[in-house]
């Protein structure tokens, strides 16, 4: 990892933190129900203020992936990921593929435990920053595909850039940029059909929810728009 940050030049413009290269730390979840904690790099003790930066877009497991999946999985450490993609079967990332949910490719339901652990996850993260200054959550709308940025070979973008928002509420802000593309009309620069048959078939949406019936946030939002 510090060979590829030295060679993309990253560590020119900022010091780069590589959260867990010192090993890792649980800290608590609410919302228990699959993950009984969240497993986090060490460093996040270093800081009392969070940046959430995502990108809007497709998933191939969550339906789509911004600030909540970014919080959760994002933030995770190597088991931590593990921990959470399996829904609390197995902390080791080298048994997490077999550790899946059982089907979560062939119904929403079936995924219902990975999306809601992620959720989950997301809070653990939210609450421990919110005891120090808190997160600030911003999602960027542009070149959305149906595919994450993990993707070594991604589907090409299908949306046109729609823009940036921010909020200190991750529920709402995610279902704001849902919202963005369930409302948006199919035109020549659009094609929203991918996107969505892929969040309806992972039960993405189930994120924005699950979080808010567990105290994270809420679904309901006011735009306050900077461009006017």
């Amino acid at each position: 990892h510090r060979k590829e940050i030295e060679k993309r030049g990253y560590n020119r413009i900022a010091t780069v933190d590589i959260m867990d290269e010192e090993g890792e730390i649980k800290i608590p979840v609410a919302d228990n129900k699959w993950i009984k904690y969240d497993i986090v790099g060490s460093h996040l003790q270093n800081y009392d203020f969070m940046i959430n930066l995502a990108h809007f877009k497709g998933h191939a497991m969550g339906g789509f992936g911004a600030v909540l999946k970014n919080a959760s999985i994002g933030v995770a450490s190597q088991n931590g990921k593990a921990y959470i993609h399996s829904a609390g079967k197995t902390e080791d990332y080298h048994q997490m593929w077999q550790n899946l949910p059982e089907g979560w490719m062939s119904s929403p339901e079936n995924n219902t435990p990975f999306i809601e652990s992620m959720s989950a996850a997301a809070q653990a993260v939210h609450n421990y920053f919110k005891a120090k200054n808190g997160i600030v959550y911003i999602d960027v709308m542009n070149n959305i595909s149906i595919d994450c940025d993990c993707d070594g070979n991604p589907h090409k973008p299908t949306i046109a850039d729609i823009g940036m928002a921010a909020s200190l509420d991750p529920v709402a802000l995610d279902k704001f940029c849902l919202d963005q593309v369930f409302t948006l009309p199919n035109d020549e620069n659009n094609d929203t059909k991918a996107l969505l048959e892929r969040i309806n078939q992972r039960h993405g949406t189930r994120i924005v929810y699950r979080a808010e019936e567990a105290g994270l946030g809420t679904t309901k939002y006011e735009v306050i728009n900077l461009d006017k």
